[in-house]
């Protein structure tokens, strides 16, 4: 991989946009080295190239296919080979009370019957000595084979790295395939799934057939099943159909993004509550980013392959800022709640520190 991230490195000085990603169980790195500066958007979604989009506020970025050089690179790197990377926790004291605050809120909003589910979120900073894209990247590589690995930079957006373990969406041959993944738990945990988790899920699973469903000519739900990511599980049901039209690609986004995973059910007044109530702003994260209209590996048939922007970071200077969230529903638990986003940060935390 030698090329590929000497290729990294002479960009970032350079500060030109690039993007480097490896997909789920892939034995390969591709990556999108823009040619100029530009901040792209993306006004057409017949475009082919990769899309960096926010979860509300903020520019969706656009790495275009046929403005950049694209590099390959094998994957071929154990953790046990990287070195040490020294980094400190920036506590604040009143994190944990201000999160469990935000979730009391939440719930508070569930019991009037305003909303159903709510996705509240926080960050965690981390001081950093210094960060080496290479090493972090194929740390990441070496954890999380069965995430979507990714570390995308443009100079004005910043940088962002993550290995999330969503796919938001995928179409090829006019075969739509997504996903409904919700409930977290620790491995060690007890095997049975609580009935708050069991819920949580259904909730993301419902809200994906029924919108949908306009688009394709039916719908076929796995039921669901146990996934690990990292340290934790979560609950998965596979969804998929066939769609009437490649040109309903722009719609269908736009009525899955944000999905109850990431955003909460009904989807507005779940958003309203975020918006209103978090008091920061998401950025990139619970976003969605990915191959748009194309695929390095099959360039014979049209295919857009997109994942949520989850378990990722903003890298700075002197600092890494973790994005982490968690699904409230009536049966919440504020302090629990906590836990789980600090058992969610480790998924970043690990690719910080050996």
């Amino acid at each position: 991989m030698t090329n590929l991230f000497e290729k990294v490195k002479h960009y970032k000085e350079q500060n030109l946009p690039f993007v480097i990603y490896s997909k789920p169980n892939s034995d390969q790195t591709i990556g999108l080295f823009q040619k100029d500066n530009q901040l792209y958007g993306l006004d057409n979604f017949e475009a082919k190239g990769f899309v960096f989009a926010p979860f509300d506020q903020g520019s969706t970025c656009f790495i275009p296919k046929e403005f950049s050089e694209i590099i390959v690179a094998k994957n071929n790197y154990e953790v046990d080979d990287l070195p040490f990377i020294n980094n400190t926790l920036i506590d604040d004291a009143n994190q944990n009370q201000q999160f469990e605050e935000l979730v009391e809120k939440a719930i508070q909003n569930i019991n009037l019957n305003l909303t159903e589910k709510i996705v509240v979120s926080r960050k965690e900073t981390v001081s950093i000595d210094s960060f080496d894209i290479e090493i972090g990247f194929k740390r990441m590589l070496s954890l999380y084979k069965s995430a979507f690995k990714y570390c995308f930079f443009h100079p004005k957006v910043g940088m962002w790295m993550g290995a999330t373990p969503e796919q938001f969406l995928k179409i090829k041959n006019n075969k739509l395939k997504t996903v409904s993944l919700a409930g977290t738990r620790l491995i060690n945990d007890n095997d049975v799934w609580g009935e708050k988790e069991i819920k949580e899920q259904q909730y993301v699973t419902d809200f994906i057939v029924s919108n949908i469903i306009q688009y394709v000519s039916s719908v076929d739900a796995s039921k669901p099943y146990t996934i690990t990511a990292g340290n934790i599980q979560h609950i998965k049901t596979d969804i998929e159909g066939t769609i009437a039209s490649v040109n309903d690609l722009e719609a269908i986004i736009k009525t899955m993004h944000p999905t109850p995973a990431v955003c909460g059910f009904p989807k507005e007044p779940a958003k309203d509550f975020i918006l209103k109530n978090e008091q920061y702003n998401r950025k990139y994260y619970a976003g969605f980013l990915g191959e748009l209209n194309f695929c390095f590996e099959s360039n014979q048939s049209l295919l857009s392959d997109l994942f949520v922007n989850l378990r990722c970071m903003e890298l700075k200077d002197t600092t890494a800022e973790i994005y982490i969230g968690c699904g409230i529903t009536k049966d919440s638990n504020p302090e629990k709640e906590y836990i789980e986003t600090k058992n969610k940060s480790v998924t970043m935390k690990n690719i910080l520190n050996k």
